[in-house]
């Protein structure tokens, strides 16, 4: 199938939101990443493709700051992104949802009002996003049962729950319906289109034909280091 050249647009222009001018991760004497002049627009979906290996999670958690690069320069709108100092505002920016999200033995409600507790929002604002979270999730039959007895289906709701309530401007998912059933799958695959808005961009690292050829949704391919479009 020829890649789609144009993103899913949520009501708004294409306006650059992240740019990179050079990237490079390399293992040993393997360099298994050298994108350059590469740019992430608002309003978009996009679905990262690859075969196993190609160093889709690697982009992934670099852009997000949870691995380093060997070289890594762009911007993400005004401010500079660098190897060297990922700040922690672009942290509070661009959130990473792990292909197996890690979930505490406490409750929905606590895993989700996680990330709201460690940026220092009061107790009864974090607890009022958690439970609209829950029902944007349809987690609302599930919200009593301990996170350890959830389905692959549901930690991955629970996660993107978690990340939603951030709000941030990036959102990066990887692999999020790998070892789903259909039903799980098509789940999944509605809340990452509910997760686009004009003021943010998704990105999505799949195998999935699903979310790759869901219409409007741009395909980014990772190949020999590089990223075509």
């Amino acid at each position: 199938m020829t890649p789609t050249m144009s993103a899913l647009k949520v009501g708004a222009v294409d306006a650059g939101l992240l740019t990179i001018t050079q990237l490079q991760k390399s293992f040993g004497e393997r360099t298994l990443l050298n994108i350059v002049d590469f740019q992430l627009n608002s309003g978009n979906i996009y679905a990262l493709t690859g075969d196993n290996g190609a160093g889709k999670s690697t982009l992934l958690r670099i852009l997000a700051g949870l691995e380093p690069a060997d070289v890594l320069r762009g911007n993400f709108e005004s401010q500079s992104m660098n190897g060297a100092d990922y700040t922690q505002a672009l942290r509070r920016e661009i959130v990473y949802v792990h292909q197996h999200p890690y979930l505490f033995n406490t409750s929905i409600a606590a895993n989700i009002e996680y990330g709201l507790k460690m940026r220092g929002m009061d107790s009864q604002t974090r607890q009022s996003l958690a439970q609209e979270a829950i029902r944007w999730a349809g987690l609302r039959h599930v919200a009593d049962v301990a996170p350890k007895r959830l389905s692959g289906g549901e930690k991955q709701k629970v996660a993107l729950a978690r990340a939603k309530v951030l709000n941030p401007r990036l959102l990066l998912v990887d692999e999020p319906t790998a070892n789903l059933d259909r039903a799980a799958r098509q789940q999944i695959v509605a809340l990452l289109r509910q997760t686009a808005s004009s003021n943010n961009c998704v990105v999505v690292a799949c195998h999935d034909r699903e979310i790759i050829d869901l219409p409007g949704v741009a395909r980014l391919h990772l190949e020999a280091g590089k990223i075509s479009v």
